[in-house]
Formats: structure tokens, sequence, C-alpha cells
């Protein structure tokens, strides 16, 4: 069998590619490391100085990271986690089994995406209100458990990656729908359980628009609300603040380092049994 070997030009357009995408983050991290007034000057600062130890204090003190890192690991782990576990419930049903109105159901589901998230704002803000879960975790937790693209995801593969007569299979020697469910159904979807939780991961650390309108700065912020607390003044520090976004993107590159092989390897598998 031939083996596939990579030119010179793929090397060069890796190396073009990856040196891009790490741009920003580097500018970052090279901006956080000046003055404000540095950063004003043209040309632009295009290496490191010597202020990043000051910048990071700065913003970490004046934007309450430490507790705005802890409730986004929080939100962005528990809505992960209810995310996964719902979409690929409710991807095997929509996928294997069989009822009426599952159609009509999926295609509800699906048009639940075409709606723009800015017209729910006003209602699930009243029902927040009602409830006294303004300010709180719960607030931007529970409205984000499931949703319509990780349903449909998690549908859409489970119909080619898991065989139906592997369910009967199951059904017929005795299995509860529990025991289906975390012995047949987890392990064929765990390829694209992993993808979708890691999309979910990064939108749900990013995620700027609903917690802050539901959550403040002085309360129970998640980091994108407490990095609108940075730079304020009649000249905003811009050094500071990307000193906060840096420290607001460091958690987000430490969960690829430590899941990015299982998740790259889960993904090679399905390819493979695919």
């Amino acid at each position: 069998m031939r083996s596939l070997r990579a030119g010179r030009l793929t090397y060069l357009a890796l190396g073009l590619f990856t040196a891009g995408s790490l741009f920003p983050l580097v500018w970052t991290a090279i901006a956080a490391s000046r003055t404000n007034t540095r950063l004003a000057q043209t040309p632009p600062p295009f290496w490191f100085g010597g202020n990043l130890g000051r910048n990071l204090q700065i913003a970490w003190t004046d934007a309450n990271m430490g507790t705005a890192l802890l409730n986004t690991v929080i939100v962005a782990g528990t809505v992960t986690v209810g995310t996964v576990l719902f979409s690929t419930l409710a991807g095997f049903a929509f996928a294997k089994l069989r009822f009426r109105g599952r159609r009509m159901l999926m295609a509800l589901v699906v048009g639940t995406m075409l709606i723009p998230p800015q017209l729910s704002v006003v209602p699930l803000y009243m029902l927040i209100a009602k409830l006294s879960w303004t300010d709180r975790l719960q607030s931007v937790v529970l409205p984000s458990l499931v949703c319509a693209f990780g349903v449909f995801f998690m549908r859409q593969y489970l119909v080619h990656a898991l065989p139906t007569e592997l369910v009967e299979a199951a059904r017929t020697d005795g299995a509860s729908s529990l025991r289906v469910m975390w012995h047949v159904v987890f392990p064929a979807a765990r390829p694209a359980m992993a993808v979708l939780g890691m999309l979910t991961f990064v939108m749900s650390w990013n995620d700027f628009f609903w917690p802050i309108v539901a959550l403040t700065q002085n309360g129970s912020p998640t980091v994108q609300v407490a990095l609108t607390g940075l730079g304020r003044g009649y000249i905003p520090d811009q050094s500071v603040i990307m000193a906060g976004a840096l420290l607001g993107t460091l958690p987000l590159l430490l969960v690829f380092l430590v899941f990015g092989r299982q998740i790259v390897g889960g993904i090679m598998q399905g390819a493979v049994k695919g």
C-alpha cells in the first residue's frame, strides 16, 4: 500500500496557516506587555515589553478575575455536560426510535435555530426575574443546557454511525433503556460527543450577550462580563484590557492542550469506523 507524504508546499501552507492562527494570540500578549502610551504610537510594537506582570496583576485585581474564572468554569462545564448528555439522548430518540410526530418534532427543533436569540431576551429575563435568579449563575446555565444544533448534530451522526441491528440485539438480550444508552449508544456516539463538547465549551466560555444581561460585574460575573469593567476612564488602558483578554484565553488553551489528543483521537476513531 502506497503511503502518502507531504511535500514542501504542504509544509509551507501549514506553516503560514499556523502563523496566521497564532498571530492574534501573540499580538494580545505583546500588547499586554506594553504601556498604553506605546500602543498608541505608530508604528505599533512588534515585540514584547516589560510590563506584562504589572498589567496582568492590574487586570486580575480590577476585574475580580479569580471569581470570574471560577464562575466561567462552572457555567461552561455544566452547560457542556448538559448539552452533550441531553443532545445525545434526544438525537438517539430522533435517529432510532419510532414514535408518532417524530418528523414534525424534529422540524420544530431545527426551526428554532432560525429564531434570533435577541428575540427571547425580554421574556427570558422576565422569567428569571420572577424566579429571583438575576445575577445568579443558574440564570446563564439553565437556558443553555440543551441546544437545537446539538440535537440535530447528534441525530445526524447516530443515523449512520449506530446500526439499528445493534440496538435491537441489545433489546433482545434483555437490556434496559438505560443499559442500551450506556453500553451501546454512548460508545458509538463518543466521537461526535467529543466534538460537540469542544464546540459547546468554547461557545459557552466566549458567550457575552446573555451573561451581560443576566449578570453584573460586582455580583457573579463570568470572564466576558468581568472584562467589560477593565480600562474604564477618559482614556481606556488598552494594555490592561489586553492583559485581561489574555487571562481569559489561557484556560481555553489549557483545555485544548489537555484534551486535544483525546478529541482528535475520538474523531479519527469515528472516521475509521465509518
